[in-house]
């Protein structure tokens, strides 16, 4: 259960929500959240349904696999970069996954530390 609680966390800060925001929108108490994010209580459907609709992707959530994105989604700044990758050579194609999986994960790590300092008083 560990796994869905993480992730439904790493869900809520990807969207910049606390607890309480993030319960409100599924519908539950800041309390219920937390369960949820420790494990110790199981999301219902009708949450998920609720925070699936606020751009959570719920698939990542229960099986730890992110929801594919399907072309006809992409904007156009997104078609364009994905253009882009597919003329470089494989190796840099390489170096810019490593590079971008490098930046989500400072990103995260940036906006922990943010919530972490702002939480001080």
């Amino acid at each position: 259960m560990s796994g869905i609680g993480s992730r439904l966390r790493q869900e809520r800060e990807r969207l910049g929500l606390s607890q309480k925001k993030f319960g409100e929108v599924g519908g539950v108490e800041a309390n219920a959240q937390g369960r949820y994010e420790s494990g110790d209580r199981v999301p219902k459907a009708d949450y998920l349904s609720r925070v699936a609709a606020k751009g959570v992707d719920v698939l990542y959530i229960l099986t730890g696999r992110r929801t594919p994105t399907s072309a006809e989604n992409l904007s156009q700044s997104e078609e364009k970069i994905l253009v882009s990758y597919r003329a470089l050579y494989k190796e840099d194609q390489d170096a810019i996954r490593h590079l971008t999986h490098t930046l989500a994960e400072l990103s995260v790590c940036s906006l922990m530390k943010r919530k972490a300092d702002a939480r001080e008083p």
